[in-house]
């Protein structure tokens, strides 16, 4: 609110020794014209004011309709009749200056308030309190060296919850980081190939020979012995069977497609985010077989992905195979009440076919219902919320090579079949000498809370109203 200021009138100084009745007459008259001017000087001045404050705070309260129409500001009576000059939006690279002091890790609220120099901003961010919050208390910090967790509303990309700690650098954000290894997570990227390029099926049988677990030059070997075994391409990729990917990335997909597949999944490409968020990286080297092969069923720790990432994946596969670009920040207002910064949903290119994506999706499910994650969400079996949600996801596990650490992955998504509510989440835990609190159960935790806050929500929205 703006104010007018306080004006003071000097004091008149009093008249000096006696005078006569004609020449005090005369006084009076001009202390009365005097005071008269004065008088009339101090209304005119303070009704310029009055009128200066009014338009001022007019200027102030008018709704923006950019606001207006995203529900900001609420709308106010008169407005201002003349336009203001629009005000240059913000790119994202003076957005992330704006907000370099701001840690989004376990961030509590909903919105800030950022100064720069004398002058002060409102920032919106998109996150879910509660979701942060649970997630946050929830954080094993105990025994895991770093935990990252991501939740995307996959229709429109905003992140609802980044929590995550880091105890050797508690400074960084280790959702953001393309820093882990992404392990068996790279199997959704070759399998998306292998259904789009070589046409394979769920159900196409796959010989693999020796450990579901390991990789030898052996087990990649292009023709099939008596003794291999075979799989279908549903459970390898529930089962996480590395031979089978290292195969179908030697001998069946090659260097090309692998990358291309890769790069359109996000790999060695900037992501659009309000936040520094550097590439995930897929090295091919001179795409030998077997590098190919350790590429393809991710048994490798050359490539390296960051969790926010590994939930725009998820998110493609339950956007009908459509990339989604991301967003932490809904809006930004600036120090005269104006929008500097709007998010907006913006759907990239289509990076596989609606069919391959259902397919993912296939897979996906039977990683949780008799995969790898099966043994985590079957302790979530009888909790309400989950039961009714179809859950998916792919898991992976490595170690550093030092022996200190072990990542372990979720990357997944759960829907909602009767509202078509979904969620992607990608969670990694760097375990040290103890396994403790896994990635899954993160999810598992995401999943549920999420959901529980819609059911909530619905049940508020549908209840009788009180007349």
């Amino acid at each position: 609110m703006y104010h007018t200021r306080c004006l003071t009138l000097p004091t008149l100084p009093p008249a000096a020794g006696k005078s006569s009745p004609r020449t005090a007459a005369a006084g009076g008259r001009a202390t009365r014209r005097r005071l008269l001017w004065a008088l009339l000087l101090f209304v005119g001045i303070a009704f310029a004011a009055l009128q200066i404050g009014a338009n001022l705070t007019a200027k102030k309260t008018a709704p923006d309709p950019r606001l207006a129409a995203q529900g900001l500001l609420r709308p106010a009576g008169g407005g201002d009749p003349s336009p203001r000059p629009p005000l240059k939006s913000f790119s994202k690279i003076e957005l992330q200056a704006l907000t370099a002091g701001v840690a989004f890790l376990n961030l509590a609220e909903e919105q800030l308030e950022i100064r720069q120099g004398n002058r002060c901003f409102t920032l919106q961010t998109t996150l879910a309190p509660r979701l942060q919050q649970v997630l946050a208390e929830h954080l094993d910090r105990r025994h895991a060296r770093s935990i990252a967790v991501v939740a995307i509303d996959p229709t429109d990309g905003r992140v609802l919850a980044m929590a995550g700690h880091d105890r050797n650098r508690p400074e960084v954000n280790p959702c953001l980081e393309s820093r882990f290894p992404a392990a068996s997570v790279f199997k959704i990227v070759t399998a998306a190939a292998a259904l789009e390029a070589a046409d394979l099926k769920p159900g196409s049988l796959i010989p693999y020979s020796g450990g579901k677990y390991t990789l030898y030059k052996s087990q990649i070997a292009p023709k099939a012995s008596r003794r291999d075994q075979q799989i279908t391409l549903r459970d390898s990729f529930a089962q996480s069977v590395n031979p089978v990917f290292g195969k179908l990335g030697a001998n069946l997909l090659g260097r090309e497609r692998i990358e291309g597949y890769a790069e359109a999944f996000g790999f060695n490409r900037e992501i659009d985010f309000e936040l520094p968020l550097r590439p995930s990286v897929v090295e091919l080297g001179r795409g030998d077989r077997y590098g190919l092969a350790e590429v393809a069923s991710g048994f490798n720790r050359t490539t390296r992905i960051s969790p926010l990432h590994g939930a725009l994946i998820a998110a493609a596969v339950v956007n009908r195979g459509r990339w989604v670009e991301p967003t932490i920040v809904d809006w930004v207002i600036g120090p005269e009440g104006r929008v500097v910064y709007q998010s907006r949903t913006v759907m990239g290119d289509r990076i596989v076919d609606p069919a391959t994506a259902r397919t993912l999706r296939e897979l996906m499910r039977e990683t949780v219902q008799s995969g790898t994650a099966h043994r985590e969400f079957q302790k979530h079996s009888a909790d309400r919320i989950l039961a009714g949600l179809e859950i998916g996801g792919k898991t992976g596990s490595i170690g550093d090579g030092s022996g200190e650490e072990r990542y372990d992955w979720f990357v997944g998504y759960a829907a909602d079949p009767r509202s078509g509510e979904k969620l992607a989440v990608a969670a990694v835990v760097a375990h040290g000498e103890l396994i403790g609190t896994r990635a899954a159960t993160y999810a598992a935790l995401a999943f549920r809370e999420h959901f529980r806050g819609e059911a909530e929500r619905a049940a508020a929205r549908n209840a009788p109203r009180r007349s």
